[in-house]
């Protein structure tokens, strides 16, 4: 009688385009921006811009069951702060886009849909005036910031 081998069981590692299933936490200076630990977790495509590439080349290379954590520099993660990513807006277009009686306060994390209506992306409002315009920081909050990254990958396909 013979016996084929068995299939390798080798355990799959992260390589560029892999689908992920992960927890995973961002945290800067100030705590935790996105935590998944305790929740449900995340599932995304590497290479799709889900993560940012530096967070994404941490990832390169670990096998399936991994938990580590990474500490990055100041503005590797999402860059430096960006002072042209500070904007007005106008009392008309946040009535258009919003509830025109709504009332910003400084801190406030408002979302605003792209311009092909497909998906959305959020300002902090850092001043509101009484004519209804609203200034804006479209940075992301951990800009300029050392990052720490802690993921933990459930499956890799």
């Amino acid at each position: 009688m013979t016996f084929a081998a068995s299939p390798s069981t080798a355990v799959p590692t992260v390589q560029a385009g892999s689908f992920l299933t992960l927890h995973y936490r961002l945290a800067g200076p100030a705590g935790d921006v996105i935590n998944t630990f305790g929740g449900k977790p995340a599932t995304l495509s590497l290479g799709a811009g889900e993560l940012s590439p530096a967070m994404e080349q941490r990832l390169i290379g670990l096998p399936e069951g991994t938990r580590s954590t990474f500490q990055l520099p100041a503005g590797e993660a999402f860059g430096e702060r960006n002072p042209d990513m500070q904007q007005w807006v106008a009392a008309r277009l946040m009535a258009e886009l919003g509830d025109p009686d709504e009332r910003y306060a400084v801190g406030d994390v408002v979302q605003f849909p792209t311009p092909d209506g497909l998906g959305s992306y959020a300002g902090v409002v850092l001043e509101a005036r009484e004519d209804g315009a609203v200034r804006f920081d479209f940075n992301h909050p951990l800009a300029g910031q050392p990052v720490t990254f802690e993921v933990e990958i459930i499956g890799v396909l």
